[in-house]
């Protein structure tokens, strides 16, 4: 279903290669993938509890803004539209165009800016599309989602053959000391390649019967993608050694010239559509995001506002395309990925916190899904280690996301908290509204209309 196909994007395809670097082996490494998508299946079942008992569309957001307070929501939100959305489609971008031309250079990496250009080429086409038609949003989604089943398929298939011929034994003989900051590193790495698991919380409002649906989507969803990953993984292990995995920027385009030889490329174009329509998906829960918040007053009117004939949240899109384009000044995935792992982590947890404060708050509040306590306590206690030794070994790249978070405390008071502003900064932001809404051709949608885009936009 759904959920499956976004928990499968681009990760797959780019987070191999940082979760080996870090975890300094291929059995620890396989581990990680193993111990991530046991966290994620919990941290899943948290939030089914919290999907049910805060039956509102905005995901950990309205749950954080509803626990916590109307600051700690905005943070949430401040932090999803300045870093979350635009790192994640960066990276997303940028495996695009690292697939694209990775075969066009065989004997080194494609220069910088030829991989910027082209991910910002992708990046604006799509939100052109974005733009103009919801058909035509859903209908790339539907066709790319093709290209990602049909590159894992033949990686996996490809892997159990090499595993029948007894080719995995090497892959395990080197094992270096581990470093425990490194190993919350390659976490962070792997859980890039889980993103999007939370997904299903974002739409609940438009889920048919979520209390069945919610729960089964994570019980098949999510062991489904863990087993699919891991396979993955073994199969890049059994066609190349660790130091050639490492070596290599598109890891199924070094995978597909190992093993597919006339037909390897097969691989890049496979990956390159999954990115693709990963890049779409991203840009179509990003303005789902911006609707909740602008329905909240967290955010200015104009992000929720939609195109007067064509129903398209033109502001938001573009909001998210030019935020997106600045993130892509580094072609370094593997940073941004430290980058926007760390940050995701920090409100999953607070998220998940936010559940055992509900039930110590509003013990006789109605959860039609009611977790054991134990889970939400083992998912932080990882959590605190991950947060705790992932700071300690990149201080600068975690504390940068921490530091942009804060700067969204005094723009919560002054834009949200602080009523009665005088009367010239109101027109001043009517004004500016008004030319933008003029350009854009786009209208504030009252509640009936908002929801009935946000169920266009999911098809």
């Amino acid at each position: 279903g759904p959920s499956q196909c976004n928990i499968i994007g681009s990760g797959i395809f780019v987070s191999p290669k940082g979760v080996l670097e870090n975890a300094s082996s291929v059995g620890l490494a396989l581990i990680v993938w193993i111990v991530t998508g046991v966290i994620t299946a919990i941290g899943a079942l948290c939030y089914a509890e919290l999907g049910v008992t805060i039956p509102k569309s905005g995901g950990d957001y309205s749950y954080v803004k509803d626990i916590f307070g109307g600051l700690a929501g905005f943070l949430r939100l401040w932090i999803a539209v300045l870093v979350i959305y635009p790192t994640n489609q960066a990276v997303i971008a940028l495996t695009f165009s690292n697939y694209i031309l990775q075969p066009l250079f065989p004997s080194c990496f494609p220069p910088e800016n030829g991989l910027r250009l082209l991910a910002a080429v992708c990046l604006l086409l799509l939100t052109w599309v974005n733009c103009t038609s919801v058909r035509w949003a859903t209908r790339v989604q539907d066709v790319f989602t093709t290209g990602k089943l049909l590159a894992l398929g033949l990686i996996i298939i490809m892997g159990f053959v090499q595993i029948c011929k007894g080719r995995l034994t090497h892959a395990f003989e080197t094992f270096q000391p581990y470093d425990i900051g490194q190993i919350a590193l390659s976490f962070l790495q792997g859980s890039f390649a889980y993103g999007g698991w939370n997904f299903l919380n974002y739409v609940t409002e438009e889920l048919v019967d979520p209390y069945k649906n919610l729960p089964r989507a994570i019980f098949i969803s999510i062991p489904l993608v863990t087993f699919v990953y891991v396979f993955a993984n073994i199969a890049y292990v059994t066609a190349m050694s660790p130091q050639e995995l490492l070596a290599s920027n598109a890891v199924a385009v070094t995978f597909g010239e190992k093993l597919l030889g006339v037909m390897s490329w097969i691989m890049p174009i496979s990956v390159a559509l999954s990115t693709f329509g990963g890049v779409n998906g991203s840009l179509f829960t990003s303005s789902r995001l911006f609707f909740a918040g602008a329905r909240e007053g967290h955010l200015p009117r104009l992000l929720a506002m939609i195109h007067v004939k064509r129903c398209t949240p033109i502001p938001a899109l573009l909001f998210t395309c030019i935020s997106t384009l600045l993130m892509l000044c580094t072609s370094d995935m593997y940073t941004l990925i430290n980058y926007v792992g760390f940050i995701n982590y920090l409100f999953y947890g607070v998220t998940v916190a936010g559940q055992i404060v509900l039930r110590i708050k509003q013990p006789d509040l109605y959860r039609p899904i009611k977790v054991s306590l134990v889970w939400p306590v083992i998912y932080l206690l990882f959590w605190a280690f991950l947060l705790i030794f992932s700071l300690y070994s990149e201080p600068v790249v975690c504390g940068l996301g921490m530091a942009i978070m804060l700067t969204g405390v005094p723009v919560y008071f002054l834009g949200v908290y602080w009523d009665n502003k005088p009367q010239c900064f109101n027109t001043f932001i009517g004004k500016m509204t008004h030319v933008c809404q003029k350009f854009c051709v786009v209208v504030y949608p009252d509640m009936g209309e908002s929801r009935n885009v946000g169920n266009q936009g999911t098809e």
